[in-house]
């Protein structure tokens, strides 16, 4: 038994293989999968988060920036690293020797990693973007976008090993935005494709993977679906989804709040009646956000419990309800993200309490949330036969 934190976040590696198998069969055959795995693999642990997505039929791993793909570049997980974010100085150095791909949409870049090929004696792969309408990183012109891709192709120690874009808007529905990205994106594809038909194209996030087949290309990069969250901020089950995330504390204390007596800084919940209040260890220090004051509930004993007063830096308070029988529920689990004897709370439904989005907020755990990883046969649902000893969560 592993002792671990008074906030654990157990993810289910199981869920991750299972969320790019469902992915991989919107694709048609030969489109690759490239699973998301930056920000820690949107908090889900980025190492493990990628196994999971490679035993599930990802070939492709992307991550921001060259820091974050050190912890995905092992001889275990096979698969191409793609860095999607901009780099500067060192990096683009030490993204050839690790023998990562990279995002340009510049001339000057190419010469540099050409001249940086040489030296090192590798091969530098690049990605050239196009700006369909992001306004963000890449080139907006497809005429200037064309110029890098036949730089990139001639340089020597050069590969050029895709062409790609992001949409703005794939999971609004019914935007038109999307539509002309992709048509602007696919006119140009077609162009390069005469000159480089083994170039990889890709485009889709996982709102566009699921929305449109035209966007998938030769590959789709899929982060928040990975996860088991839904890309559209809706029921991920309803999508076939599986949550890989649940977030879960336990009942430190429990104590009468009488009528009239108050909890929490600035006083902002007074019991109207006798009540119980039970406290539990985790709070905006754990990235379970203040703006949850008085704006959430928490399963305790199978039940949805609205947690009241102040989001602490340590600590949110759950109201039991006035049966004295509420004493007994010290000690036990206390779910804010996941399942309960049949009850759910899922991360969007906690984005629409933020007027956020689900990304926000498992990406928002922070490193004092221990992650313990598993697939679901090796470990119980949480509070089966999960144990407390002390205040500490043991596996």
């Amino acid at each position: 038994m592993t002792r671990v934190g008074r906030a654990v976040a157990h993810v289910d590696a199981g869920a991750i293989e299972r969320n790019c198998a469902r992915l991989r069969c919107e694709l048609r055959d030969g489109v690759q999968l490239c699973a998301v795995v930056k920000a820690d693999g949107y908090g889900h642990g980025a190492f493990p988060s990628a196994a999971a997505a490679l035993a599930g039929g990802a070939s492709w791993l992307a991550v921001a920036s060259v820091q974050e793909a050190l912890a995905v570049v092992d001889e275990r997980l096979p698969a191409r690293v793609l860095v999607l974010g901009p780099l500067r100085g060192g990096e683009v150095k030490e993204a050839v020797l690790l023998g990562l791909d990279i995002v340009v949409s510049e001339p000057e870049l190419i010469a540099e990693l050409s001249a940086l090929a040489g030296e090192l004696a590798r091969t530098a792969r690049v990605h050239v973007k196009l700006d369909t309408g992001m306004g963000r990183m890449g080139v907006r012109d497809p005429a200037h976008a064309t110029r890098i891709v036949t730089a990139a192709a001639t340089a020597p120690g050069v590969e050029l090993a895709g062409v790609m874009t992001h949409f703005a808007t794939a999971d609004e529905r019914g935007d038109a935005f999307f539509e002309e990205q992709l048509r602007r994106f696919t006119d140009w594809v077609r162009t390069v494709k005469q000159q480089h038909p083994h170039v990889v194209a890709h485009a889709a996030n996982s709102a566009a993977t699921l929305r449109d087949p035209a966007a998938h290309f030769d590959m789709v990069r899929c982060g928040i679906a990975v996860y088991g969250m839904d890309p559209f901020g809706e029921d991920p089950l309803a999508r076939g989804l599986q949550p890989a995330l649940t977030l879960s504390s336990y009942v430190a204390a429990v104590k009468l709040c009488r009528a009239g007596e108050s909890t929490g800084y600035g006083r902002r919940f007074t019991a109207a009646a006798d009540t119980y209040l039970g406290l539990l260890p985790i709070g905006y220090g754990d990235g379970w956000r203040r703006a949850l004051s008085n704006n959430a509930e928490v399963l305790v004993g199978g039940a949805r419990r609205p947690l009241v007063g102040t989001v602490s830096m340590d600590s949110v308070v759950a109201d039991l309800g006035p049966d004295p029988a509420a004493l007994a529920l010290r000690e036990t689990p206390a779910i804010l993200i996941g399942a309960q004897d049949g009850e759910r709370i899922t991360a969007e439904e906690l984005a629409r309490r933020l007027n956020t989005i689900n990304y926000e907020i498992t990406c928002g755990l922070t490193a004092r949330v221990t992650r313990v990883h598993h697939d679901e046969d090796e470990v119980l649902a949480v509070g089966e036969e999960d144990e407390y000893d002390d205040g500490m969560f043991l596996v």
